[in-house]
C-alpha cells in the first residue's frame, strides 16, 4: 500500500467521527493542540501555560507543565488556500484576517479533529491525529480536493505560524529547513505576521529566508507559501503538516525523521542559545517547537541520532527523497 493509500485510508477511519462544535482542544502523547473549526490554531478553553496563557495553539507536556509557543500575545497562525488562474482565494487567521471559506464539518473527538471547508470549486480537509511514530507530533493530512468541472494548472497553499514559545513567549530564536531541496515550496521565511491568503505580499522580518539556522532572539515566527501545481476536475492532492515539540534540537530533528517529514521550521526560547532544552541564564525548561511538511518534493530528513548503514549510500538517501504526488481520482 502506498503512504498515500495509507493516508487516505487514515483520514477515512476519523471523518465523521465526534460530534460538531465550534473547534476543540485535542492531546495525544506529548502534544496537545487548540484546532479551530476551519482548521487553524488558537483557541480559548486550557489551563494556564506556564507563562500564564488559557489561549490553546500548540503546547508542549512535560513534567506536569504546558508550554505555550503559539497563542500567547497575537493568535497568528492560520492557513490558505488558492486558484492562481483565477485568483480565488479562501484563508482562516484569527488575528490576521478570515474570508473566502466555506465551513462544511467540523468533528472531534479526546485525540482527534477533522475540519472540512470549502472554496469556490475546492474542498480541503485537515485532519488532525497523533502521529503513531512519536510521542512527540501531531500530524496533520491536508487534502485538497477539486469538486468542479474544470480543471486548474496552479493551487496554492501558505501556512503561517507565529511563534511565541514559552517559557518566554515574544522573545524566540528560530530555524527553517529543508526548503532548498522542497520543489513544492515557493517561499518561506521568519514572518509569522502575515496574511494567511496565499496571493498577499509576506516578506521577511529580520532577514530569514528560504533555508536559515537560529536567527532571533526577536518576536519571529515562519511562513510557508506552497505550489502544487495542476489539479484536474475531480482530482485530489494530500500532503501532511506537523505540529509538536521536544526537549531539544536533537530530539525535534529525530521526530522529524521518524515520520519522513521535509520541510521545517523550529522555535524556541531566547534562553536557550545552545537548544539544548535549558535556559542559558536561569535553567528553566526550553522545549524546541516543532512545525513541519512531507508531501511537499523535498529530501526525507535523516535522523541525526541514527547511523546510515553503509550499503545505503548517497543513492540509498537520494531515493528517500522521491513521491512528491500523493494523488487519488
Amino acid at each position: 500500500m502506498t503512504k498515500f493509500n495509507r493516508l487516505a485510508l487514515v483520514t477515512a477511519l476519523f471523518l465523521g467521527s465526534g460530534s460538531a462544535m465550534a473547534g476543540a482542544i485535542v492531546t495525544g502523547g506529548d502534544v496537545k493542540l487548540g484546532v479551530n473549526d476551519l482548521g487553524s490554531l488558537n483557541i480559548e478553553g486550557g489551563i494556564a501555560d506556564v507563562a500564564g496563557t488559557t489561549l490553546v495553539g500548540l503546547r508542549y507536556l512535560t513534567d506536569g507543565m504546558e508550554y505555550e509557543s503559539t497563542s500567547h500575545g497575537c493568535e497568528c497562525e492560520g492557513w490558505g488556500v488558492g486558484i492562481k488562474d483565477t485568483m480565488q482565494s479562501g484563508y482562516a487567521n484569527d488575528a490576521m484576517g478570515t474570508a473566502g471559506l466555506g465551513l462544511v464539518s467540523f468533528s472531534n473527538t479526546a485525540t482527534t479533529a477533522t475540519s472540512v471547508t470549502s472554496m469556490a470549486d475546492l474542498k480541503i480537509t485537515h485532519h488532525f491525529a497523533p502521529a503513531a511514530e512519536t510521542s512527540k507530533l501531531y500530524r496533520v493530512v491536508v487534502t485538497i480536493e477539486n469538486t468542479g468541472d474544470n480543471n486548474y494548472s496552479d493551487i496554492r497553499y501558505r501556512r503561517t505560524f507565529d511563534w511565541d514559545t514559552s517559557p518566554t513567549p515574544f522573545n524566540e530564536y528560530v530555524t527553517i529547513g529543508g526548503t532548498a531541496a522542497a520543489t513544492a515550496v515557493l517561499a518561506a521565511n521568519d514572518n509569522g505576521f502575515c496574511s494567511s491568503n496565499p496571493f498577499a505580499n509576506c516578506s521577511s522580518l529580520i532577514g530569514g529566508v528560504g533555508d536559515f539556522t537560529a536567527i532571533g532572539p526577536r518576536d519571529i515566527g515562519t511562513n510557508f507559501d506552497f505550489g502544487f501545481g495542476a489539479l484536474a476536475s475531480k482530482e485530489s492532492y494530500a500532503f501532511e503538516i506537523f505540529y509538536g515539540a521536544a526537549d531539544n534540537k536533537s530530539q525535534a530533528i529525530s521526530a522529524l525523521a521518524a515520520v519522513e517529514a521535509e520541510v521545517y521550521s523550529l522555535g524556541w526560547s531566547g534562553l536557550d542559545a545552545n537548544q539544548d532544552g535549558f535556559g542559558d541564564t536561569d535553567g528553566r525548561i526550553t522545549p524546541t517547537f516543532i512545525f513541519g511538511f512531507a508531501g511537499v518534493g523535498g529530501d526525507v530528513i535523516v535522523d541525526p541520532e541514527v547511523p546510515v548503514p553503509a550499503t545505503v549510500g548517497l543513492f540509498g538517501l537520494a531515493l528517500l527523497g522521491l513521491g512528491l504526488r500523493r494523488r487519488a481520482k
